[in-house]
């Protein structure tokens, strides 16, 4: 068996890593491409933040009133081209193993501002948080992806 039988044999085995990675990157841009042609997102934002002040880690709402509320513009920017950067990222994997845990990063501070529990029924932001800690974690540019045709390269992507 050759280097090259090998390689193919575990990609096939990856195929449900590949599918997971794709399925996240439409989703994200999907709703990171909504953000930003469904106009005035700013103000979504803040409203939702503002409704959710209640139910919000304490820590956590010192840090929204006091840095994204004020800079309301900057952080809904982030928060809809961060979506969509995201998702392209890793349906076309390029540089999938950074774009995950950065996704994970933002996704935790969606479910910072939303205040909920690990296990509350309604909390889906810790089912995505945990999809891109597993997308991160097992290499998932390594199917099929930009990331695979460039490693050699940049060994960064590995």
């Amino acid at each position: 068996m050759s280097f090259d039988d090998f390689q193919s044999m575990k990609a096939l085995r990856a195929w449900p890593i590949l599918l997971l990675r794709v399925y996240t990157g439409i989703f994200f841009a999907y709703y990171g491409f909504g953000k930003i042609v469904g106009g005035n997102f700013a103000d979504g934002m803040t409203g939702f933040l503002s409704s959710k002040s209640e139910d919000m880690f304490g820590w956590y709402r010192v840090i929204v009133e006091a840095v994204i509320v004020p800079m309301q513009g900057l952080f809904a920017f982030l928060v809809a081209y961060g979506e969509l950067a995201l998702g392209m990222a890793l349906i076309i994997g390029l540089a999938t193993r950074y774009a995950a845990f950065a996704g994970a990063f933002m996704v935790l501070n969606f479910w910072l501002a939303k205040g909920q529990g690990v296990l509350d029924a309604q909390n889906h932001d810790v089912v995505w948080f945990v999809i891109l800690i597993v997308l991160g974690g097992l290499h998932a540019g390594r199917v099929l992806s930009v990331d695979q045709k460039l490693v050699k390269r940049f060994r960064f992507l590995a």
